[in-house]
C-alpha cells in the first residue's frame, strides 16, 4: 500500500514581522494538538531561507484532510504566513526505497 505524507512548507506574509508572543503560543499549541493526534510527524524552523519560516510534515489520509490541518495553523489563520503544501511518497527500507 502506498504511503504518503503531506509538507507544509509555512511562508512569511508581509505582517510576519508583526508576530506576538501569544501567536506563536497559540501556533505552538496547534503543533501540540496535531502531535497529539497523530498528525505531525516533523516540524522545525528554517534559517537562511528568506521567507520561509518552517514546515511541518505532516500524517494525513488525503491531500484534502492536510489542506484542512493547514488551513487551521493560527499563523495562516491570523494573516502572518501562508502556506504550500506538498504530497510526499517516503521511501524507505521498508519499501525498497521505491523500487
Amino acid at each position: 500500500m502506498e504511503q504518503w505524507l503531506y509538507v507544509m512548507f509555512i511562508e512569511k506574509a508581509k505582517t510576519y514581522n508583526r508576530l506576538t508572543r501569544a501567536a506563536v503560543e497559540r501556533h505552538v499549541a496547534n503543533l501540540k494538538a496535531l502531535d497529539d493526534s497523530g498528525h505531525l510527524e516533523l516540524c522545525g524552523v528554517f534559517k537562511g531561507y528568506p521567507g520561509v519560516a518552517g514546515m511541518y510534515i505532516l500524517r494525513a489520509d488525503s491531500f484534502e484532510e492536510a489542506e484542512a490541518l493547514c488551513r487551521q495553523e493560527p499563523l495562516v489563520l491570523e494573516g502572518f504566513a501562508t502556506y504550500k503544501l506538498k504530497a510526499m511518497q517516503p521511501a524507505n527500507r521498508d519499501n525498497n526505497y521505491l523500487l
